[in-house]
């Protein structure tokens, strides 16, 4: 089998999967209806090879057939995520609880209800703003207007770019738990922006302040270990 790049959905570690972490089916299901045509059954599983985790990621794919007579495996048709129930990443402790399950919840709910789901990114992102950068106004949009002074150039883009698709734009102005008509594609892009920030605010502040952690501890060590010269006696 070709390696496959894998980022464990449990521990977070970035891994290349080989046997024997990998395993994958493929059958056909002989039945044929009038929507689907003739379709075929695709399981994968990965165990992650981290021995502290070794947790199964479990995925299901509904596929169509291919081939002269129809006997080989064609397009996915739809996934279904088993285990765990969704692609969300581990994001750390040291972001707030209800940031965390709101995007926990949004990438569960993303295919089953993607109209719920950017719901909960919406109010997710929110509360990013209002936690990390401290701006409380009466609309997500407004909150999203007075971060344009105070950010990167490519962030603030990123941002932009998400508030003008589709639905997602033209109801910004709403209140946050108001329910918007989104395509799942949709949903995901919001998915993707909150990740995207908690990468670019939490994580890099909390990168920062390890790092000056470390600087402060060298220099406390240097200050405390130094030798003390006594000046050469005269006369």
């Amino acid at each position: 089998m070709p390696e496959i790049p894998f980022t464990c959905p449990y521990c977070g570690r970035d891994t290349t999967i080989t046997n024997p972490n990998f395993f994958s089916t493929w059958d056909q299901i002989s039945l044929q209806t009038p929507v689907e045509g003739k379709v075929g059954l695709r399981s994968r599983a990965i165990s992650c090879p981290n021995q502290e985790c070794k947790k199964l990621s479990l995925k299901v794919f509904l596929t169509g057939m291919s081939g002269a007579y129809g006997q080989n495996e064609g397009d996915t048709i739809r996934t279904w995520q088993l285990l765990p129930e969704s692609d969300a990443k581990v994001l750390p402790d040291y972001i707030p609880t209800a940031i965390r399950q709101d995007y926990y919840e949004a990438c569960r709910i993303r295919d089953l209800s993607p109209k719920a789901s950017a719901t909960l990114s919406r109010r997710s992102l929110q509360g990013m703003i209002r936690d990390y950068w401290k701006i409380t106004k009466g609309t997500l949009k407004e909150e999203i207007d007075a971060l344009e002074d105070k950010l990167e150039p490519e962030v603030w883009e990123a941002i932009d770019a998400v508030r003008k698709v589709g639905n997602i734009g033209a109801h910004m102005e709403k209140d946050i738990n108001v329910i918007i008509n989104v395509e799942p594609n949709e949903a995901q892009l919001l998915i993707n922006l909150t990740e995207q920030l908690i990468t670019e605010w939490y994580v890099a502040r909390d990168s920062r302040k390890k790092r000056l952690q470390k600087v402060k501890e060298l220099t406390q060590k240097k200050s405390t270990g130094k030798k003390v010269t006594k000046p050469p006696k005269t006369g």
